[in-house]
């Protein structure tokens, strides 16, 4: 392995494409992340523009110099503290897709939101809510995406400048493929950054799927030329079989466009890296006995999905999508219901009921089941969800939790560390842990008023955090990431998952073998 040495010229840029949206871009930049910090070099992730419910509260440009100067591997999850701030620095916190969040950590770089500077968050199938430099903007939201693209290409290529003078090196990630021909003239996060970077590019493709020489070619051929020109090699990702059956097609594509097959990536079923969108296994299960199964309801706008990762490493545990009453129907009460967070809670609670699983879910509450709901989940468990600005919707909540949400437009956004309180029941081990996470919420929830006033109050074990049905059965926490703390594992499982620098390691080691000898190194050099 080459070692380099940093110098002052700006960032190389190596930038990864796909044929198609699942190729694998998120995982190959979030390996080659780690490959070149391992090299002594100085990292950063950038994806102009992500479409995903999934997202990360990061450092906004207040906080990003002086997070800069904390170490990296203190960087998370000491972040946080409660009211938002780092230890001693106080500023602004803002959103940034998941994955960007991985591979800022995979190239142990402080994640910021320059890392992505365009987040756009499905609210309905044809409304976005719109991201930029990590804050809503609901100028943007309100705009067609033609309209809005030319306004913010001027932030987005300064945020790559920016991560370019301070960085040896810049992994960026495409979006979809780069050879949608009715998004060319409007594109503002494949072709345009490459040529703005003069990005060293990586064409990926998901060769499990069949046709894979057909996408290379036909997205290299729908290409202007200039733009061919910046493609230096073609990855087969997620091959199954003998790769010396594959010739003589790496061979013939080369003659055809003069771009080698550099990698032949076998299929990794479990890399250890959440998905970035979308639920996309229906039941996981560890090595081992199975004790413990934790169904998560998989509504239509789930978010933060991603946090439930490191449940499907630890023994024992059977992670399990749900989407009907029949894949709840034999839970057990030791067994887990788990509402997730959501982009539109209000919407997600009426898919919820016309399913019929806000009885299934009731029937396992009363029997003493374990029922968790995480941010919008916590606003489902409620009376009643109240929006008087039109920013979600109203609606009665499911009753678990004798509590009362209000949608409002200002949006938390922040890291939090805090401590739980004295918790009862199945929650009971996490009886005073200390947990780091993030809040994303418009909701603002208290106690329903006339339900407290007669002595009907929920246990708030973590203030303005959490709270618990007296029964102790039931918790709602507005905390995102629980699972990804080391004491909240060790708590509620006597067990850990890997560290998230094992399964860098493991990406970037993957890299290493599977490409050919000195491609990755000649990209930056």
């Amino acid at each position: 392995m080459t070692h380099f040495t940093a110098n002052t010229r700006l960032a190389r840029c190596v930038m990864v494409l796909g044929t198609t949206s699942g190729a694998g871009k998120s995982w190959l930049t979030t390996a080659l992340c780690r490959y070149y910090s391992n090299l002594g070099l100085k990292v950063a992730p950038f994806k102009a523009q992500n479409m995903s419910n999934n997202a990360r509260v990061v450092a906004a440009p207040t906080l990003a110099t002086a997070c800069a100067a904390l170490p990296p591997e203190g960087a998370h999850p000491a972040l946080g503290r409660p009211g938002g701030g780092v230890a001693g620095i106080e500023g602004a916190w803002g959103e940034i897709g998941s994955a960007q969040y991985f591979q800022a950590l995979a190239a142990r770089a402080v994640p910021e939101v320059r890392m992505n500077p365009l987040l756009l968050k499905p609210e309905a199938d044809t409304r976005s809510q719109v991201v930029l430099l990590g804050q809503v903007s609901a100028e943007l939201t309100a705009l067609p995406w033609r309209g809005r693209s030319q306004l913010v290409w001027p932030q987005i290529a300064a945020a790559l400048d920016a991560l370019r003078a301070e960085y040896d090196v810049v992994v960026i990630e495409g979006a979809g493929s780069p050879a949608e021909t009715n998004l060319h003239a409007s594109d503002i996060v494949n072709m345009r950054v490459a040529r703005h970077a003069g990005a060293r590019c990586l064409l990926v493709t998901d060769i499990d799927r069949g046709g894979a020489f057909a996408h290379l070619y036909g997205t290299w051929a729908l290409l202007p030329e200039d733009e061919r020109a910046l493609i230096h090699g073609f990855v087969l990702n997620k091959f199954r079989g003998d790769a010396s059956l594959l010739a003589p097609a790496p061979q013939h594509l080369q003659e055809r466009t003069g771009v080698p097959t550099v990698a032949t990536i076998p299929m990794q079923w479990h890399h250890g890296l959440p998905e970035e969108d979308g639920v996309f296994d229906d039941r996981s299960t560890t090595p081992g006995a199975v004790h413990t199964t934790v169904a998560v309801v998989a509504y239509p706008r789930i978010s933060n999905l991603d946090e439930f990762q490191p449940l499907k490493n630890v023994p024992g545990l059977r992670l399990q999508w749900v989407r009907s009453p029949a894949d709840v129907a034999g839970l057990r009460p030791t067994d887990w219901i788990v509402l997730p967070g959501s982009k539109a809670t209000a919407a997600d609670l009426a898919w919820l009921r016309a399913q019929g699983l806000d009885q299934s879910i009731a029937a396992h509450a009363g029997q003493g089941g374990t029922v968790l709901g995480v941010c919008g989940g916590l606003q489902m468990l409620g009376e009643a969800l109240i929006d008087p600005e039109g920013i979600d919707g109203n609606g009665p909540g499911l009753g678990l939790l004798p509590l009362v949400t209000v949608f409002e437009p200002a949006k938390t956004v922040q890291r939090t560390s805090a401590a739980f309180g004295q918790l009862t029941g199945a929650w009971a081990p996490l009886s005073g842990v200390a947990a780091c996470g993030y809040e994303i919420h418009h909701g603002q929830t208290a106690q329903h008023p006339a339900m407290a006033a007669k002595g009907d109050v929920a246990r708030e074990v973590m203030p303005g955090i959490a709270w618990q049905n007296p029964a102790g059965n039931v918790l709602g926490v507005y905390l995102h990431g629980l699972f990804e703390d080391a004491a909240v594992l060790q708590a509620l499982f006597g067990a850990q998952a890997p560290t998230l620098d094992t399964v860098f390691d493991g990406l970037a080691d993957g890299v290493a073998r599977h490409f050919d000898p000195g491609v990755l190194d000649a990209l930056i050099a």
